[in-house]
């Protein structure tokens, strides 16, 4: 029986060392992506501040495609808030993936749309189209594709089969663009004529009010839940992303807001409609074929083009979308294993595939099972507690100020000025959001894993508002 202890007690300090360094590395990835996030966007704000911008009036044509499913709340202030964009050569293609809803009758009626009999090349495979409407009364063309419902890759294969110009952009029809967003995610090709993929900054929509592209009011939403997303959101986008920017290792552009090139993408295949993860999926593609094929290519990453998109008011629709991106991510992160700490890949196989790997698609497998140690280690009266409550409150702090940090650099950089009371908010938030909020996403993450296969091509919905009514 001593002997059994022993081992034990052996495994108990083996799996504690794990998880001590597993949680020291994260930390420090994290505090080290904050710092450069926030330098990159003080930067960007001092150059807007003293004008020390490129200005011309040389525009590249871009395609901005919105697919749709029972968007009809607010994919119509989504096109009007593009047609307020500050750029002159665009055009807005509407792909409705057979919604069962008024999504396409709200959209004719509005902009007073016209049937028309069009030809779109199918150059990439997708469910057939069943009408085509467009509108040239606006200040650039607005298209609507209806269509048999095949999932949103499907619909935004369909938008490229349709768009009329060599780049084009996705994103979410419940979101929206501010006046300059378009210039400043086109910005990098301007610079750089390698460049297949440009991904934007998100921002929760909730509490915010967007009039004519500029932002008018911002405010911590009411609901504790959505203020615990805007603060995860400032680790995710705001340090990680700015950080594998620098090394060309960004896995992932948020289907939400992201510019690509569009012969490459057409070269690729498109977006999977396999995957629930198209948007990461799609991006990893890109990096193997281009490596694959000695192609020069950078994919990029602009801070200061933002988008605003509505998150989840409830815990179940949290649950529905989070559920939606783990699977992805595991989708993608399985069709890619080759990639794997091979140095053929460069920084995507040694660093960024490792990162995705440990701390994004097993993560929720191995905190879980941390939990599971401890509650093992008290039982068996191995664990220090003292020394245990005093490293995880260490650990919640720094996470907590990591939290903080990025918040109020995000909102420095948008030039918002934050109430008192949504100072307060955020600082007391913070460590729920840490060490609550991240165990139960952890948990939802973790039963997605074992679940995987049910309902794999369903868009999850969620509850939709109209921009800033809430």
């Amino acid at each position: 029986m001593e002997s059994v202890l022993e081992l034990a007690k052996l495994g108990f300090v083996g799996v504690s060392i794990f998880y001590v360094a597993y949680m020291l590395i994260y930390s420090t990835f994290l505090f080290a992506s904050a710092c450069v996030g926030m330098v990159e966007l003080y930067g960007l704000r001092m150059k807007d501040e003293l004008k020390n911008q490129l200005n011309h009036d040389y525009y590249m044509p871009v395609t901005i495609i919105v697919p749709a499913y029972n968007e009809e709340v607010t994919v119509v202030d989504t096109v009007l808030s593009l047609l307020q964009l500050d750029y002159k050569l665009y055009e807005i293609v509407v792909v409705n993936d057979g919604s069962k809803d008024d999504t396409a009758k709200v959209l004719i009626e509005h902009f007073d749309m016209k049937k028309i009999e069009r030809p779109v090349r199918r150059q990439i495979n997708t469910k057939p189209i069943r009408e085509v409407y467009e509108c040239y009364t606006q200040k650039v063309p607005v298209t609507l594709v209806c269509k048999e419902n095949g999932g949103k890759a499907d619909a935004l294969n369909v938008g490229i089969n349709t768009s009329r110009y060599p780049y084009f952009i996705c994103m979410d029809a419940d979101s929206a663009l501010q006046r300059d967003s378009l210039q400043k995610i086109m910005m990098p090709l301007m610079e750089n004529d390698n460049i297949v993929a440009v991904g934007g900054m998100v921002h929760i929509s909730n509490g915010m009010k967007l009039e004519n592209g500029i932002v008018t009011d911002y405010h911590l939403p009411k609901s504790l839940l959505v203020c615990m997303q805007i603060l995860e959101y400032g680790r995710s986008f705001l340090a990680s992303r700015i950080l594998m920017d620098k090394f060309n290792g960004n896995l992932i552009i948020s289907g939400a807001f992201g510019l690509f090139r569009k012969d490459m993408v057409i070269a690729v295949g498109g977006y999977d409609a396999k995957t629930m993860g198209e948007d990461m999926e799609l991006v990893v593609k890109l990096h193997v074929f281009c490596r694959s094929h000695n192609v020069d290519y950078q994919i990029r990453y602009a801070p200061d083009a933002v988008c605003w998109s509505q998150a989840p008011e409830s815990l179940n629709d949290l649950r529905k979308q989070r559920r939606r991106w783990h699977i992805g991510l595991m989708q993608t992160i399985r069709k890619y294993k080759q990639i794997f700490l091979r140095p053929t890949y460069g920084a995507i196989g040694m660093i960024s595939y490792l990162y995705f790997l440990l701390y994004e698609y097993l993560s929720p497998l191995i905190e879980i099972f941390g939990v599971i140690t401890i509650l093992i280690g008290l039982w068996l009266d191995l664990l220090n507690v003292p020394f245990m409550i005093l490293f995880f409150l260490i650990y919640a702090m720094f996470g907590g100020i990591v939290s903080l940090t990025t918040f109020f650099a995000r909102m420095y950089a948008l030039g918002v000025k934050l109430r008192r009371m949504d100072m307060v908010k955020a600082v007391l938030l913070c460590l729920v959001e840490n060490a609550g909020l991240r165990m139960v996403l952890a948990w939802v993450r973790l039963k997605a894993m074992f679940t995987g296969k049910k309902k794999q091509h369903d868009w999850g919905q969620i509850k939709r508002h109209k921009m800033g009514t809430h």
